[in-house]
């Protein structure tokens, strides 16, 4: 019990604490989909996570890569014919290329300019999804989306149609979306991406191309959004225009910051306490959200580790008494 409680120990205690919760989900959660939209949303805040709690960048423009991967991964199967791995393949290179360019000229600025120049961007992806409805389908979104098979070489090896092989296979993805993660921020390169959060000035004068440093963190969260974006079209076999609306952004932004900024594991935490919220109280009280702004500001306010730095808190109290 006292070697997790080591850093290194740590590590290990919150890899296992993903696993107990994904093996968990779809048990204690009235479906599997509810599951699988949670593990979903997850992965975005994660991605999120990248960028604002190593990178110390607040980006709103996560709605523009998760609506991008959602829309490009349906449209390549329902007009391309492509399966389910190339459709994941194309949304990963799209998020990846799109957060490329946005980052190219947005990371030029920071403070509010940066923050105000990615809202721009995700709200000229919004209009240009809502201009297109030849493709997107507009304000009426993109119905029929498929949710293909596992295959390989034309050889269909899992049927995805089921609520629980669907969950498994998000969650499958998932966990290797967080082993990668948590090896990008145990390496050199995550090291030195705090370091920039820091103090962002000393970091360059020590010889780090900072801006090269946040344009790599920039492209691998919108490559990981998009990801999460496809597969939410596939959840629900329909890509609604909201998916590239602002709201998705904020909503991304807010299960950050709920389950703890630097927190890969508090991702997983937030999008659950986001989902969940939504899924009680929306049957309750339809003003709902203004609930969600009063625990926002309480968290920000008393917590400022969120969900995931409230437990790591209580266990570091136990351990000490454990010690005594």
């Amino acid at each position: 019990m006292k070697r997790l409680m080591t850093s290194k120990g740590l590590f290990g205690g919150t890899t296992l604490a993903v696993l107990a919760i994904l093996v968990l989900l779809p048990l204690v959660l009235p479906s599997a989909t509810l599951a699988t939209e949670i593990v979903i949303f997850a992965m975005a805040a994660l991605a999120c996570n990248l960028l604002l709690g190593y990178g110390g960048l607040l980006s709103f423009g996560q709605g523009l890569f998760f609506g991008a991967g959602s829309y490009l991964s349906a449209l390549a199967m329902i007009h391309g014919g492509v399966g389910l791995v190339t459709a994941l393949v194309i949304a990963i290179v799209a998020g990846a290329l799109i957060a490329t360019f946005v980052g190219m000229l947005s990371i030029r600025r920071t403070g509010i300019y940066f923050v105000m120049l990615t809202l721009a961007f995700s709200q000229t992806g919004y209009f240009l999804a809502y201009t297109l409805s030849k493709w997107t389908g507009g304000d009426n979104g993109l119905l029929d989306v498929p949710r293909p098979g596992l295959s390989l070489f034309g050889v269909d090896l899992v049927d995805l149609k089921g609520a629980h092989a669907y969950y498994v296979f998000v969650a499958l993805i998932f966990m290797a979306v967080y082993v990668g993660a948590r090896r990008v921020i145990d390496s050199p390169f995550g090291s030195t991406l705090v370091a920039i959060r820091e103090n962002e000035s000393r970091a360059s004068a020590v010889g780090f191309d900072t801006r090269h440093f946040k344009m790599l963190a920039f492209t691998l969260s919108g490559a990981v959004t998009a990801l999460a974006g496809a597969l939410y079209g596939m959840l629900i076999n329909y890509v609604p225009l909201d998916n590239i609306a602002m709201a998705m952004s904020e909503n991304i932004v807010i299960m950050t910051v709920i389950g703890g900024t630097g927190s890969l594991l508090g991702s997983l935490l937030g999008a659950g306490t986001l989902v969940l919220m939504g899924e009680i109280l929306s049957s309750i009280w339809p003003r709902w959200p203004l609930l969600l702004g009063v625990l926002l500001i309480l968290i920000v306010v008393f917590l400022r580790g969120g969900v995931w730095g409230g437990v790591e808190s209580l266990i570091g109290r136990m351990t000490r008494k454990d010690e005594a």
